[in-house]
């Protein structure tokens, strides 16, 4: 048995765009003094050989021999605080860089080796990085320029349209209650860690995309833009 935290049910690795690949799967945690088991995406960007890891879920050992077979992992993506548990997994098994925000605390002792700024060189070479400035707590999305514009998202951006199979039903209920369940939304718990402003939203809306691969919920494909236009405006009035 290694000492990482254990593996938990998870899906197929699916090529959603051509070298973009996202993995949905469990995840169980204690928030706000309650236990959670809720659904979570990781999203996997191939440049030439290389497997750039965001948003890290670990996979079974078939899952680790599928993702092998895409290519060599090199680099691990810690987008935002509230994710980061199956980072060192990732870390040590591949030797990969690990990136992090400024001001993100370690990771069950992992320490990064890389930074990720707005200005810096990424790990992705046809990507940027937009990082927002009001939060309490540091949280970045990745704009891959690919397909006209795909947004990686963390917690700020979220999709879930259902519950999934990884829900327990304490954590349905509760997040129907919480309005997690809304197509283009914003994390709910995000919102009151972080508390943006909407200056940040109004930064966010003058990027070119048209799709968006969150952390949590459905691959919004197409019509992101528009949808999380709309909900910067119904939330923040930007």
């Amino acid at each position: 048995m290694d000492h990482y935290p254990e593996v938990l049910a998870h899906g197929a690795i699916k090529e959603v765009f051509p070298d973009i690949f996202f993995v949905s799967g469990a995840m169980e945690t204690v928030l706000q003094g309650m236990d959670w088991q809720f659904s979570r995406n990781m999203t996997v960007v191939r440049d030439a050989d290389r497997l750039i890891i965001i948003n890290s879920v670990r996979l079974s050992d078939a899952g680790l021999a599928e993702l092998e077979q895409l290519g060599r992992v090199t680099d691990v993506i810690r987008l935002g605080c509230l994710h980061g548990r199956d980072d060192q997994f990732y870390v040590s098994r591949y030797g990969a860089e690990y990136w992090t925000l400024p001001g993100v605390d370690e990771a069950n002792g992992l320490q990064a080796t890389q930074t990720l700024t707005e200005e810096g060189v990424l790990p992705i070479s046809d990507a940027s990085l937009f990082q927002f400035r009001t939060t309490q707590v540091p949280e970045g999305i990745l704009r891959i320029d690919r397909a006209g514009g795909i947004l990686i998202a963390c917690d700020a951006l979220q999709n879930w349209l259902a519950p999934d199979e990884y829900f327990s039903d304490a954590s349905r209920e509760l997040m129907q209650t919480m309005e997690f369940f809304t197509p283009a939304n914003l994390g709910p718990v995000w919102l009151q860690v972080a508390t943006p402003a909407g200056d940040d939203f109004a930064r966010l809306k003058g990027l070119s995309f048209r799709h968006a691969l969150c952390g949590h919920g459905e691959p919004l494909l197409e019509t992101a833009h528009e949808d999380y236009l709309a909900t910067f405006n119904r939330m923040f009035g930007v």
